[in-house]
């Protein structure tokens, strides 16, 4: 397994490069087929190529990640990979290439791989825009979704996450020159810092819901009203209604200026994933690996769609570790077998039925 976490944490995937996602993808359905035989194909999309597999017959169940990543070219040479005290280090090796890793030698630990698909797109750390319909078209068919992102804090799988996205609030003012005559401008600043606090006001923390102004960018010289600014927010919620309470709230923005503009583009594009899709194979887990604990957290995946359409969804089922999107990424080098033992046990136990 850490031969197979080298060779593709040493092919960088930052999402939206497509020569280097083109490549991981090449890496990633190589392992497949080493590992597992047969052909996985590769599925070109705008964000790059989607890796499927097939282990043929009629699908039961859809192993689901993605192989891009967050990092940008150059981050290996400086942060190489490396296994130390027990860990394994490198960009992407917790989220999510350790767990790509550990559920295809899981799977390979099977007699009979017929129903088994497995998906790995290219693109989930950008929203997944260009992978969601197909995530959506293989789940409905497999029934089942096991996904293999990083596990939850002490090894904990993911039975609940919050719907997540983002917006973006574009304000428009008049320029001026801030000494002569000030007073002709219209300062977008000044609209988006009121925009800033109505933003931040939409949170209900009790709730769940978080609302959070996270980048901004206004003007263009120090010496002048500034015409433009941007506003970034973050937007996590844990049901439907929130959900739609927060969109109206962005699309009713107003301006408290004379003469300022909002455009809003965005949205919560990842449903809230409720703990009643994971509950029956959340059990099989317990039972294939007691004391094992489900936890409910803030990120999004791309379980949020699979789970929300009703089909039975199991996360964080990937590498234990932490330091997501950090330098201190790591992976624990001990648990990797115990969780490709569990994704054994648990495609098992679905293939025979005993997760209805």
């Amino acid at each position: 397994m850490l031969d197979d976490l080298r060779t593709l944490v040493e092919i960088e995937s930052p999402s939206r490069d497509l020569d280097a996602i083109g490549a991981s993808a090449v890496a990633v359905a190589t392992v497949i087929e080493k590992r597992l035989g047969g052909q996985a194909m590769l599925i070109d999309s705008a964000a790059g190529p989607h890796v499927h597999w097939s282990g043929g017959g009629s699908p039961r169940v859809l192993v689901l990640g993605h192989h891009d990543t967050v990092f940008p070219l150059g981050t290996l040479e400086r942060r190489p990979f490396r296994v130390e005290g027990g860990r394994a280090f490198g960009p992407g090796v917790f989220d999510m290439l350790g767990g790509l890793v550990q559920a295809v030698h899981g799977l390979a630990a099977l007699d009979d791989l017929s129903g088994v698909e497995i998906l790995v797109t290219a693109d989930e750390e950008v929203g997944s825009a260009a992978s969601r319909a197909l995530i959506e078209e293989r789940a409905r068919a497999c029934g089942h979704v096991l996904v293999f992102e990083g596990a939850a804090e002490g090894g904990g799988l993911k039975t609940a996450r919050k719907g997540c996205g983002s917006f973006d609030v574009h304000i428009t003012g008049r320029a001026s020159h801030a000494g002569l005559e000030p007073e002709a401008g219209v300062n977008a600043l000044v609209e988006a810092a009121h925009q800033v606090l109505a933003i931040q006001a939409l949170s209900r923390p009790d709730l769940g819901t978080t609302v959070s102004p996270t980048v901004a960018s206004a003007g263009t010289s120090d010496n002048v009203i500034p015409a433009q600014a941007t506003v970034w927010v973050d937007v996590r919620v844990e049901s439907a209604e929130e959900k739609e309470r927060v969109e109206a709230a962005f699309a009713g923005l107003t301006p408290r200026l004379e003469g300022a503009t909002i455009t809003v583009h965005g949205g919560v594009n990842r449903p809230p994933l409720p703990e009643s899709a994971s509950r029956t194979l959340f059990a099989t887990a317990r039972e294939l690996l007691p004391g094992i604990e489900g936890v409910a957290v803030g990120g999004g995946s791309d379980g949020n769609f699979t789970g929300v359409l009703g089909i039975p969804t199991l996360d964080g089922l990937g590498a234990v570790g932490g330091g997501a999107h950090a330098d201190h990424e790591f992976l624990l080098v001990d648990s990797m077998a115990e969780r490709a033992n569990l994704v054994t046990g648990l495609v098992g136990a679905i293939r025979n039925g005993r997760t209805e």
